[in-house]
Parts: structure tokens; sequence; C-alpha cells
């Protein structure tokens, strides 16, 4: 069963750093937790029209957290930096933050 585009890019991550890395072409997105770079990679082109040359997955801990007297943790979290291909397009969303 094949999962949908929307369902594996949940949000784009808007960081200075994820920022510096979109003159080289890197676009920095949370993905679901059970996605694989191939998932990924076909996402990202259905969803923005572009081509993909490469996937760099990271899995993110959750960070511990106080809330006054009560500690926790804050949900972890799996991120993908996607390089795409020199004759691609840019995806429009990001250079409207640039």
């Amino acid at each position: 069963m094949s999962k949908a585009a929307q369902d594996i890019i949940i949000r784009p991550i808007i960081t200075e750093n994820s920022m510096d890395g979109i003159a080289d072409r890197k676009y920095t997105f949370e993905v679901a937790k059970d996605s694989n770079k191939i998932e990924i990679a076909k996402a990202v082109e259905t969803l923005f029209d572009v081509k993909v040359s490469k996937v760099n997955v990271i899995n993110v801990d959750g960070k511990l957290r106080r809330y006054g007297r009560f500690e926790g943790y804050t949900p972890s979290r799996k991120k993908a930096i996607v390089t795409l291909t020199e004759d691609s397009k840019t995806i429009e969303f990001f250079d409207g933050m640039m």
C-alpha cells in the first residue's frame, strides 16, 4: 500500500541553517517516521514538480523539557535534506523566504 505524498512530507523546516542550504539546492523537510529515502524523493518530486538527486535522512530524538515542576520529552521526528539536480527548477515556497 503506497502512501500519499502529502502524508510523507509533513512540513518544511525553516531555520538559519536550512536557509543556508538553499544556495546549494538543498531543502529541509520534516517527514513521516516510517518513510524511506525513495518514498521521500518521489513525494518531493510529485508535490513540487522538481528533480531530486539525493536524500539525506536524520532521526531527531526528542529533547528533555521542563514545565514548572514537571518534565517530559518533546516528540521525536524525522528530517530529510533533499538535494535537487542542477537542471531542476527551485521550490517556489522557499524562494519567498529569501
